[in-house]
This record gives C-alpha cells, sequence and structure tokens, in this order.
C-alpha cells in the first residue's frame, strides 16, 4: 500500500487569498492600420482586479483577518501532522508479511474520515476570508455594467468584446479595459471588506433560490417541524 490519501487542503491557500493578483494588462499593439469606428475590447476580469477598490482590499484583507488567517494555518499544520502519522502506520502495516488486510482497510478508512473531517473544518474555519473577498467581487461588479456602458458611450463604441474573441489585432486603440477601471475607480474608490452577518455569495443564493423554487420544496418544512441546524 502506497498513498493512499491526498494532503489536505494547506498555507497555499491562504497564502493564494493574501497575494495580490497579477497585473492582467497587456502590451498596447503596434498600430499598423486603421481602427474600425464603433468596436472596443475589454477583459472585464482584469478590470475587476485592477480596480483600486479590489486592490485596496488585498492589501486589507490580511490585516483585518489576521487572526482567522493564523488559526487556520495552525490547524492546517496539524492536520496535516496528524494525516502524515496515520499514513505511516498504514504503510508499515501493510508492509508486514500476511498483514491484515480488513485491519489495514479499517486503518484506511478512518484516515479518510479524518481528511474528510478536517477539511470540512479549514473550510469552515476559513469562510469568514472568502467571504470578504467575494464581497467585495460583488460591490464591483454591480458597478461594472453601468462603467462599461458609460466608457461605451464615451468612447462612441457599440459593439464590445472580449479579448478571448479577438484572434488578433494590431491596434491599441479598440481597448477600453483602463477606462472601465477609471469609471469604476471614480464611482467606487473603495469596497466594505467585511460583509454583514448572515451575507453569502451569490453563487450560494442562487443555488438556494432554485432549490426552494423546486416543486414541493415549500411543503419540505411542514414535513418536519423541528428546527433544522444552519448549514451556513
Amino acid at each position: 500500500m502506497t498513498n493512499f490519501f491526498k494532503p489536505i487542503l494547506g498555507l497555499g491557500f491562504v497564502l493564494a487569498l493574501a497575494a495580490q493578483p497579477a497585473m492582467a494588462q497587456t502590451r498596447p499593439a503596434a498600430n499598423t492600420g486603421t481602427v474600425v469606428a464603433g468596436l472596443g475590447v475589454a477583459n472585464l476580469e482584469a478590470v475587476l482586479v485592477n480596480t483600486s477598490a479590489f486592490r485596496t482590499a488585498e492589501q486589507q484583507r490580511p490585516v483585518t483577518y489576521k487572526a482567522t488567517i493564523d488559526q487556520y494555518q495552525a490547524r492546517a499544520r496539524a492536520l496535516q501532522t496528524q494525516l502524515q502519522g496515520l499514513q505511516q502506520k498504514l504503510q508499515k502495516d501493510a508492509a508486514v508479511p500476511n498483514a491484515n488486510q480488513a485491519a489495514l482497510q479499517q486503518q484506511l478508512t478512518a484516515a479518510q474520515r479524518v481528511e474528510e473531517a478536517g477539511k470540512n473544518e479549514l473550510n469552515t474555519l476559513i469562510r469568514p476570508v472568502v467571504y470578504s473577498r467575494e464581497y467585495v467581487k460583488e460591490q464591483i461588479e454591480e458597478k461594472m455594467d453601468a462603467a462599461v456602458k458609460a466608457v461605451m458611450a464615451r468612447r462612441n463604441v457599440s459593439l464590445l468584446l472580449s479579448p478571448q474573441s479577438v484572434i488578433l489585432s494590431t491596434q491599441s486603440g479598440y481597448d477600453l479595459s483602463q477606462d472601465i477601471v477609471t469609471e469604476i475607480n471614480r464611482v467606487l474608490p473603495s469596497a466594505t471588506l467585511t460583509p454583514p452577518a448572515g451575507w453569502e455569495p451569490r453563487e450560494i443564493r442562487e443555488a438556494r433560490a432554485a432549490q426552494a423554487a423546486q416543486p414541493g420544496a415549500a411543503a419540505a418544512p411542514a414535513a418536519k417541524p423541528a428546527a433544522q441546524p444552519d448549514s451556513r
């Protein structure tokens, strides 16, 4: 028996959350042709991460949530050490001639349960940090549509494309990304870092709404009147 389970969610996740996003900008293309009026290109993902609100929040978050991140890191190390010990014992026992396969399977199952419980625990610990980033992103996304339309009107653009839809361009005059960043910075110079109590990311809210809209969903609570634990 060799490596039965993957390393538990480790510190790289938090480091990635705390790290500054790469500046997703491109070098201006050489002007070798005529710019077609009414066309524009914008990388809205790059726009979001290059706004002042997002970049400032990325700098503030490791400070504001330092206690949470420290707790997460300490627990991740402890769980990783525990899992490594379980794995080493399992490998040692498996190397014994005529090893009891049933006992080995029990060890493996127990180790996998520890791993799964550890991942759930870490996800719960780091949730405030993850929700903070998602809350900031949603605040910016709420301003995105109006900012894009304002820039398109100012630049007399009637058709906006994503960079993925452009095979090749020899003109830098089509790129509206920085103009959109500037517009969002004007209307949203900063974002609130900490979401209000009970807030959940849009993806979770939409999933709950879709589940509630399913036939028979409204009748489910009546069939089980006892209070249910909060799943958030």
